[in-house]
């Protein structure tokens, strides 16, 4: 027994680990511009699939990884520019429809590319498994945890250090007096949007190995890195964490002692729940109350 929850431990901090990525990637995007995009789950499955096309060309992984990041991140631009930052001062359920058209444009240009097979990125190192106290730790769950937390220490040290990044926060907290500061605000969110669509492709190639990849996974990956954001606190970069972390050991242990069927349920109770009794989230009630 022992044994079969240290297994679920490993497995509960893999998928905490992919959830607190995407939930980051969407915390960055609501903190700057103050809209929730929900296509960031489709720019992360095109990354996946934009490494494993170029891999098999005979691209070496770094290469293709690296090629895949810029496109995607292009690609988030152009899209930006073309639908965002004309929507400019619109309402934020405005905003909110006009990501949910990117991801259904985007899932529908994937299903055209690379149809509905299942694809595979192959793990950043070949050595097996790690035995721990009789449970086995796959390599690439080791890569996904670096990746979340070199993630969470650069965005720290962005916001909180940098003059950038609070230049970032002042534009956010007052649109006009950051324009007043000289601040450009359509650059700040296209900026925003370029590093969110880098971010959830470098979330892709490191998720790729332990999930697989298939067109359509990018709208439950969005969904449930936005339960993990919401369940810390929206708005919270630490909760993002937090939030995905939680989600992923109550979905692993709830799989290993329950039943598998009761993920996506268990996800979206635990969403209810939060917002009836906590709304602003873990992190940001503490917020709260230290104001």
């Amino acid at each position: 027994m022992g044994e079969q929850l240290l297994q679920l431990l490993f497995s509960g901090l893999t998928l905490g680990s992919i959830y607190s990525i995407i939930a980051l990637t969407l915390v960055i995007t609501y903190k700057v511009t103050g809209i929730l995009n929900l296509a960031l789950g489709e720019f992360l499955v095109i990354g996946a699939l934009l490494t494993v096309s170029f891999k098999s060309m005979g691209m070496p992984l770094i290469a293709a990884s690296l090629l895949a990041i810029i496109i995607v991140a292009l690609l988030a631009g152009v899209l930006e520019r073309l639908t965002v930052n004309k929507a400019r001062g619109a309402s934020s359920l405005t905003m909110l429809i006009i990501t949910i058209g990117i991801s259904i444009s985007l899932r529908g240009l994937a299903l055209l590319i690379w149809g509905t097979d299942t694809y595979s990125l192959p793990s950043f190192t070949t050595s097996g498994p790690i035995m721990a106290g009789g449970a086995a730790l796959n390599p690439q769950s080791i890569w996904i945890f670096l990746l979340a937390a070199a993630t969470l220490i650069c965005i720290n040290t962005f916001f909180g250090r940098t003059y950038w990044g609070k230049a970032v926060k002042a534009s956010v907290l007052s649109p006009i007096g950051a324009q007043l500061q000289g601040i450009n605000l359509s650059m700040i969110s296209l900026a925003a949007f370029v590093f969110s669509g880098a971010l959830a492709t470098a979330a892709g190639i490191c998720i790729g190995p332990v999930t697989m990849v298939t067109y359509d996974m990018g709208f439950m990956l969005g969904v449930k890195g936005f339960i993990a954001a919401t369940i810390g606190g929206l708005g919270s970069i630490s909760g993002a964490v937090l939030g995905g972390l939680i989600l992923g050991l109550l979905e692993a242990y709830s799989s290993g002692l329950i039943s598998s069927g009761l993920n996506d349920a268990i996800s979206i109770v635990i969403l209810l729940a939060v917002l009836l009794i906590r709304p602003e989230g873990i992190l940001g009630a503490i917020s709260e109350r230290k104001i």
